[in-house]
């Protein structure tokens, strides 16, 4: 039987996250959730979905979300199997909160999310190796072609050599307190 989750309105989510019937558990990354995410909401990623406890009372609705309710969308069944009566999801996630006009708690210092400065390099490289390869010789295509090359070997085993080499530059590191 295929779970399902209970889309609610972000109007919806608020007045019961302000009543305190529900809980709100953020499934994005901890480095998405540390650049925005709304106020309260658990960071429960989903990459550590098995390990995950939630600590979540028994009356209260458990509330999903994600960025833009992709990822919710394609683990409803990984979600609602953890959460014990109906479950639901913030219908379009912090995309459609925030379009509503209600608050998101935004940290301009944290770093930008990993994979999307994984994009920005790889779409760089790419774009370098095949301009190169156009003005100074086809040799530089190559560049394009390993570029594509590692990001097809990243999407089929999960790891992302270019993301464990971002995380290491200084603008990534955890600043001490």
């Amino acid at each position: 039987m295929t779970a399902v989750l209970h889309k609610l309105s972000p109007q919806l989510v608020r007045e019961r996250l302000n009543a305190g019937r529900a809980v709100l558990v953020d499934i994005r990354e901890a480095d998405e959730f540390a650049r925005s995410h709304i106020e309260g909401a658990q960071s429960q990623p989903l990459s550590t979905w098995e390990k995950a406890h939630l600590s979540i009372e028994p009356d209260a609705d458990v509330i999903f979300t994600c960025r833009s309710g992709m990822r919710t969308a394609g683990a409803c069944d990984r979600l609602a199997a953890r959460v014990h009566g109906d479950a639901f999801v913030l219908d379009g996630g912090l995309d459609a909160w925030a379009k509503a006009g209600l608050p998101v708690a935004t940290n301009a210092d944290a770093p930008m999310e990993i994979m999307r400065q994984v994009q920005i390099a790889a779409g760089t490289l790419v774009l370098v190796g095949v301009i190169l390869g156009f003005l100074v010789g086809p040799a530089w295509f190559g560049l394009a072609g390993f570029v594509g090359a590692g990001l097809t070997f990243a999407g089929i085993s999960g790891f992302c050599g270019m993301a464990r080499l971002l995380m290491l530059a200084p603008w990534n590191r955890v600043k001490a307190a």
